[in-house]
């Protein structure tokens, strides 16, 4: 769930990235992330109270979108990269983005 509508084309696969630091402003990052997984964004909608338990919210509050994820695809093996807030470039060589 976001505030904001993710700017990717139909089909565009985004680079999920793990890390253990909560980023809470626009600068933030943590160079220890990993990429885990490759998505695509499907539908995005308002995000409702029927959402809550799937996206482990503690509250409910209106505003948040709910992005619905499709063509979730684990990589083979996980590499360091930088985790930072929104959606950002990284330069990745494509034999590191070998999905399961």
């Amino acid at each position: 769930m976001r505030r904001w509508l993710p700017n990717l084309d139909a089909g565009e696969d985004l680079l999920i990235v793990e890390n253990q630091r909560f980023l809470e402003k626009d600068g933030d990052y943590d160079p220890d992330g990993y990429a885990v997984a490759l998505v695509r964004i499907g539908r995005v909608r308002p995000f409702t109270r029927d959402d809550m338990k799937a996206a482990c919210a503690s509250y409910f509050e209106d505003g948040w979108l709910a992005w619905e994820i499709t063509h979730m695809r684990p990589l083979e093996k996980t590499f360091q990269v930088v985790a930072a807030r929104k959606i950002y470039s990284v330069d990745v060589e494509s034999e590191c983005l070998i999905a399961m």
